[in-house]
């Protein structure tokens, strides 16, 4: 059965998911940049920035695992970028270039949808002003049997894990405390139960938490 699947979402020790203050310059906010120093260091990380080398072994296999068997994935307005509010006009296209590495149907959680956009790769964001129940149902439609990503940011993430739609998380936590920004669990009910911690590994200094639906 498709799965809703969470992927290398890094925290800081104190629960940031990202810094305060996003911005062009800076698109996970104030020193939320050191959350991810562990992607960049593997062999996939560097990839994603057009880049060769970098480290291979079990950092760099978890970072895979976020494509396998997916077809659709999921992300708020937040992450998709910086700009609030309606659309002052549609020049913006993401923070990826032209060539995303998604290369599926992407749903952007939005109150001000836009018209579609087709990228070179084959990516299309699709912009939905719905429910976590309802743009999971397009995504499932859209994945065709395939999983669906659910990428962040934080608030997209708590919607869904409020309604108890995610049925695997992968979590890491880095070791940086940033002090302000966005908490990944902050204002969850407290009848948000129903999960486990399935895995806690650590490698090269990142604890990883693995945490699926019971």
């Amino acid at each position: 059965m498709p799965r809703l699947r969470l992927h290398n979402f890094t925290i800081s020790l104190d629960g940031y998911a990202a810094g305060p203050r996003q911005s062009m310059e800076e698109p996970l906010g104030e020193r939320g940049d050191q959350l991810h120093e562990w992607i960049f260091r593997t062999r996939s990380g560097r990839a994603m920035l057009g880049q060769d080398g970098g480290e291979s072994g079990v950092s760099d296999d978890l970072l895979q695992a976020r494509t396998i068997g997916i077809g659709a994935t999921i992300m708020g307005r937040n992450m998709f970028g910086p700009i609030r509010g309606s659309w002052p006009d549609e020049s913006w296209r993401g923070w990826w270039g032209e060539d995303p590495s998604f290369g599926h149907d992407v749903f952007v959680l939005t109150h001000y949808p836009r018209a579609d956009l087709a990228m070179r790769n084959g990516t299309r964001f699709h912009f939905v002003d719905a429910t976590p129940q309802e743009v999971l149902d397009l995504a499932m439609r859209s994945a065709g049997g395939q999983d669906v990503l659910l990428g962040g940011g934080p608030a997209t993430i708590r919607q869904f894990l409020k309604t108890g739609l995610i049925d695997e998380m992968h979590v890491a936590i880095a070791p940086v405390l940033l002090g302000a920004g966005e908490r990944l669990f902050d204002h969850l009910p407290e009848d948000v139960g129903g999960y486990t911690c399935s895995e806690l590994t650590c490698f090269d200094g990142i604890a990883h938490v693995h945490i699926t639906r019971r």
